[in-house]
């Protein structure tokens, strides 16, 4: 199974800080002993840098891509032309969470999140509590 990381949870899982709902830490704790692979947008990727500069989060992009890099486990997704016409359809308000969804949609998997409007959006599988 695939599964999409939105930021707060790539944040979170990385650092070791943070609560991760029950079905997400599910996922996550058991996911180097089964076939599934955890899909990180570039989006977050970017997120991450932003965020690390601003010295608002404990993890930095270099560690992060070091850890997506060394395990067969991760996998990054490009933004691309399919994943924009698939955010002209979805209506939600930042525009990087509009495109971890759009991408979401488009692979049609679902997304590891905490955010609770995500269940809102249309075709999207939110999986945490």
């Amino acid at each position: 199974m695939q599964y999409l990381l939105d930021t707060v949870t790539i944040v979170r899982h990385f650092s070791g800080h943070g609560k991760i709902g029950r079905k997400a830490a599910d996922i996550l704790d058991v996911v180097e002993v089964r076939s599934d692979l955890l899909l990180i947008s570039v989006i977050s990727l970017m997120e991450i840098l932003y965020l690390s500069e601003k010295n608002r989060i404990s993890i930095d992009l270099p560690k992060t891509l070091e850890w997506i890099e060394s395990s067969p486990k991760y996998a990054m997704v490009d933004l691309n032309a399919d994943i924009l016409r698939v955010a002209r359809t979805i209506s939600f308000g930042e525009l990087h969470d509009r495109l971890i969804l759009a991408t979401a949609k488009w692979l049609d998997v679902p997304i590891l999140s905490s955010d609770g409007a995500f269940k809102d959006v249309r075709g999207i599988t939110v999986i945490w509590e």
